[in-house]
């Protein structure tokens, strides 16, 4: 009697449906190779960032939990501007020094393990949060609590980081753009709900809102567990990538302009219902008012993000957030200019621009990476290296940038809380904070072109 033979031993080369069946984990991966992209890669990629979306989504919304929290921190709360603004910056500084660890954890652990780990631990700020949202509660057990919540930004980094490696070059964009984009959605959608239940409920029912999200994170954390699958990758490497990419100056370059970009992504996200309550009080004298208008920032910026990816893919990368990063700057000005004259419409126009921009930046700058390494691979080669053991270098060290870039560009959002903080308590309005934004945004364009598209680096114009 003969015996059916399976792909492994008709071709030789293990396939990833047959690996996926048995142990959740990919260990033949080429999504360079057409052939293969076509008729297996695509599907399987396509599958994991799926719920590579859900869950960070789901991260994201946890991440941002304090920026809608702090609507519901009425008077009996005693709690001043100047120490909401410190509740939003908290969980942002957490969630930025994770995401170093959570790219490591990608490598060591695999992607989908990792994934069902870090969205089960989303429900610590959750619950925590659930137990100490009360009057009298002290400011210190606050903080402390809101800290815990930047575990969701952590998510980002490993998300991002196990995608990259799913995608051929010609996609990344595309693919880390959904993949952002989708978890950048779990701003808005967070302070939707927060809305939502404060138009209804009103502002002495918290706790709604993060019951809402215990079923969620047990639902992203299941999808990960059935949906998901590791890509085999050699232990212990992620260190020696993050110390690899260290080194490496465009690391540096690349991290500078993600402060720049997802830098205010995040921070205006999480400090805009706040800034508008301060500088216009008395058209947003209640929470409502003011969440009103707090999600379509971030709405905006977070379905921007893809477009960007994809303009980044045709266009280049350097080129989109060059363009991007002068935008930006205007946007800035037009907010300065906004302040001074106390024109709400105009205020709107300009944050509404910065909002926008700063997705689309997220985009292109994600796209700069990969591509970065890509141009050594290629040079690499030329020089006589071999080619799979450059592409697979490039990608890991990609991963590792992503993870990097992140952690540090996530300081941004904490830079942004602060400004906003130190000149509404120093000057009851936020000039002094437009000004160092629009300072920042210049910094970064010109930088951006010295580096990248200055006549004279012909190589880097492909970045």
């Amino acid at each position: 009697m003969s015996t059916a033979l399976g792909p492994e031993e008709t071709t030789g080369i293990p396939d990833p449906e047959v690996h996926h069946r048995r142990t959740r984990s990919l260990t033949t991966w080429r999504p360079e190779d057409e052939g293969f992209w076509h008729t297996t890669g695509a599907r399987i990629a396509h599958r994991n960032l799926a719920f590579s979306v859900l869950s960070e989504h789901i991260g994201f919304s946890v991440w941002s939990l304090w920026s809608v929290l702090v609507l519901f921190l009425g008077p009996e709360y005693r709690i001043d501007p100047a120490q909401k603004f410190t509740l939003t910056a908290v969980p942002t500084a957490l969630g930025a020094v994770l995401r170093l660890p959570y790219t490591y954890a990608v490598a060591r652990f695999g992607g989908r393990n990792w994934t069902v780990f870090s969205t089960l631990l989303l429900l610590v700020p959750v619950i925590l949060a659930g137990l100490v949202l009360e009057p009298g509660v002290s400011y210190g057990t606050l903080l402390a609590v809101a800290c815990v919540a930047g575990v969701g930004g952590g998510n980002f980094a490993s998300s991002m980081a196990n995608i990259n490696a799913f995608y051929p070059e010609r996609l990344k964009g595309w693919a880390l753009g959904v993949n952002a984009g989708g978890g950048n959605l779990g701003v808005p959608v967070v302070q939707l709900l927060g809305l939502l239940i404060l138009a209804t409920a009103g502002a002495a029912h918290p706790r709604l809102l993060l019951l809402v999200y215990l079923p969620l994170v047990l639902l992203a954390a299941a999808g990960a567990v059935f949906g998901m699958d590791n890509l085999a990758s050699p232990p212990g490497r992620g260190g020696r990538a993050l110390r690899e990419v260290a080194a490496e100056p465009h690391s540096w370059v690349m991290s500078l302009l993600y402060i720049g970009t997802f830098g205010s992504f995040i921070g205006f996200g999480f400090a805009f219902g706040q800034v508008l309550q301060v500088q216009f009080h008395e058209q947003f004298d209640t929470p409502t008012k003011a969440a009103c208008l707090t999600f379509l920032g971030p709405l905006l910026g977070s379905l921007a993000r893809p477009f960007g990816g994809r303009a980044a893919d045709r266009l280049g990368g350097a080129r989109v957030t060059l363009w991007t990063l002068a935008g930006m700057a205007a946007g800035a000005g037009t907010v300065l200019a906004a302040s001074r004259m106390q024109s709400l419409p105009l205020f709107l126009a300009g944050f509404t621009a910065l909002f926008l921009l700063s997705g689309v930046g997220n985009g292109s700058t994600y796209k700069m990476i990969p591509a970065v390494f890509q141009m050594k691979a290629r040079a690499a080669v030329a020089a006589g290296a071999d080619p799979e053991s450059a592409q697979r270098d490039a990608r890991r060290r990609a991963s590792a940038l992503i993870g990097m870039a992140g952690a540090i560009g996530a300081f941004g959002g904490v830079l942004v809380n602060m400004a906003f903080r130190q000149s509404f308590l120093t000057t009851g309005h936020g000039d002094a904070a437009y000004c160092a934004f629009l300072a920042a945004y210049a910094v970064c364009a010109t930088v951006t072109w010295a580096v990248y598209l200055r006549p004279g680096t012909r190589p880097m114009h492909d970045v």
